[in-house]
């Protein structure tokens, strides 16, 4: 069930309803799962912009390999055509993201209307975007986090080898080069 959920923010009483089970019940579940490192609960970031925030965490699985066995993806080219391509990715990515980032504070930013970005450092001022395409184009919701949040920086992190600027303040990178130490 929670598979369904990996890289959206969580719905307690959704999950709940659907199990059977009281809502209490499922975040005690929830807790056990990211107490055993299975998931990743990742904090929405607060700020008085003035605009309505999300404010429930989003899960991830931080394993991609039970991710993906959960969904049924058994094959490189089955997850290729998969709906939750982008999904795991973002998940895939994120992981390797926050390992690089050796324990810093991050969290997601969002706003109702529908801008957001996938990971934010407060301490650095700095916002990570994770894009599954050859050639990630600037976006609305880049452009108002980076106002909303004041960003000095904002990498759009891809599959792809080139690394290129989008705008002042915004860059493409690889992911290779997360590893590579770009934290």
């Amino acid at each position: 069930m929670l598979a369904h959920y990996h890289g959206q923010t969580w719905n307690g009483n959704e999950i709940a309803a659907s199990m059977g089970i009281s809502p209490t019940t499922a975040r005690h579940y929830l807790d056990a799962l990211e107490q055993t490192f299975m998931i990743r609960r990742l904090l929405p970031w607060h700020v008085n912009v003035g605009k309505r925030l999300v404010k429930t965490p989003k899960i991830y699985f931080r394993d991609s390999g039970v991710f993906h066995a959960l969904q049924g993806i058994a094959t490189h080219s089955a997850l290729l055509t998969h709906p939750k391509l982008g999904a795991s990715w973002e998940g895939f990515a994120l992981e390797e993201i926050l390992r690089a980032s050796t324990g810093e504070d991050a969290y997601f930013y969002a706003i109702h209307s529908g801008s957001e970005i996938d990971l934010y450092f407060p301490n650095r001022s700095m916002g990570v975007e994770v894009k599954f395409h050859d050639a990630p184009k600037l976006t609305r919701s880049m452009r108002i986090a980076m106002e909303d949040l004041r960003l000095e920086e904002l990498l759009v992190v891809y599959p792809g080898s080139r690394e290129y600027t989008l705008a002042e303040g915004i860059r493409v990178i690889p992911l290779k080069r997360v590893s590579a130490g770009i934290f």
